[in-house]
């Protein structure tokens, strides 16, 4: 090699990692959404808005360095693993889970894409992850509530309706949060006097008929928990409700804006604007193994004052004061 050439080789060396960290940057990132809900289920579409939100935050944006694929698993085990796979089968560089329903399917699928999860009710003891502070495998994200807090669930429920002395709980059974929820809440009822059962959802059908069955005694009233069938069907269930005027507490905002009474629980769209920072943070070379699975740090109390009416039911003032939301 001449002189002048190697000279200017040499001059030429400082620019090749930034040339390089450029061209990683400009580089088109892939990301694959599987959402629990159905395409045009609003909660599932302000879950995506969040999201997105959160990575243009990040710097992120779509048809510029970022495309994304969104699925919908419309809270059907077979859909959503249908879905699941064909999201692994296109190997994006990251992929991001909306609820258990979602991150099964997607961990049976692959052990090594990144995922990052949103609103899962109990990864350890769902064995997604080993640990919260050391989730190690290809997965990390945040959880959907602490099961202590389900107690309190029944708490509001005896506070909205002293009369209360029988409650139904409707969880999903094959999930180990609705397990654990259940449990919670059973470790409170006999502190508040309510005698609380179990109804297991199957189908629509079935969670209909159980709460048609469960309001032919008096004094009754409703606690809905984690679950993705009843989330699907959240809308039937705050029907029921009514219909049996069955004062019911729910988990979540979403249930109140579909038609029931009162929620209490993590605001669940937080979850995804917390999840982009570590979608973030994976396309920018960490390993889910070491993020750390993080609980929500926003709850909020929702009231539907129409459905209250609906059921001759009026509030305490301590409750309505107490109110992040009040939908009229």
């Amino acid at each position: 090699m001449k002189r002048r050439e190697f000279i200017a080789l040499l001059a030429a060396a400082p620019s090749w990692p930034l040339a390089a960290a450029a061209q990683q940057r400009e580089r088109m990132r892939r990301i694959g959404v599987l959402i629990n809900f159905p395409a045009d289920d609003l909660e599932g579409q302000a879950r995506n808005a969040a999201l997105l939100q959160g990575l243009q935050q990040h710097g992120w944006s779509v048809g510029s360095n970022m495309r994304i694929d969104v699925r919908w698993g419309v809270g059907d085990a077979s859909r959503s693993r249908k879905e699941a796979e064909e999201l692994v089968a296109s190997v994006p560089d990251v992929i991001v889970a909306s609820g258990t329903t979602s991150l099964r399917p997607l961990l049976q699928a692959t052990r090594s894409l990144p995922v990052v999860f949103a609103n899962v009710a109990d990864p350890v003891g769902a064995g997604f992850v080993a640990s919260l502070a050391k989730p190690g495998g290809n997965a990390t994200g945040f959880t959907a509530f602490e099961f202590s807090g389900s107690g309190k669930l029944l708490e509001l429920l005896k506070e909205i309706a002293p009369g209360v002395t029988r409650a139904a709980v409707v969880r999903d059974s094959t999930q180990s949060s609705g397990v654990s929820q259940f449990a919670a809440i059973q470790a409170v009822a006999r502190f508040v006097g309510v005698e609380v059962r179990a109804i297991d959802t199957r189908d629509a059908s079935q969670i209909e008929e159980d709460i048609d069955a469960f309001a032919h005694d008096a004094n009754g009233g409703l606690i809905v928990v984690a679950g993705g069938l009843a989330i699907v069907h959240r809308a039937l269930i705050a029907a029921a409700a009514l219909r049996h005027r069955l004062p019911a507490v729910y988990s979540f905002r979403y249930y109140v804006v579909s038609g029931g009474l009162i929620s209490y629980g993590p605001d669940t769209t937080d979850a995804f604007r917390r999840a982009a920072g570590y979608v973030d943070r994976i396309l920018k070379g960490e390993k889910p193994a070491d993020l750390p699975v993080q609980e929500p740090v926003k709850y909020e109390l929702v009231i539907n004052l129409k459905a209250a009416k609906a059921l001759g039911l009026e509030l305490p003032a301590t409750v309505l004061a107490r109110a992040d939301e009040v939908l009229e």
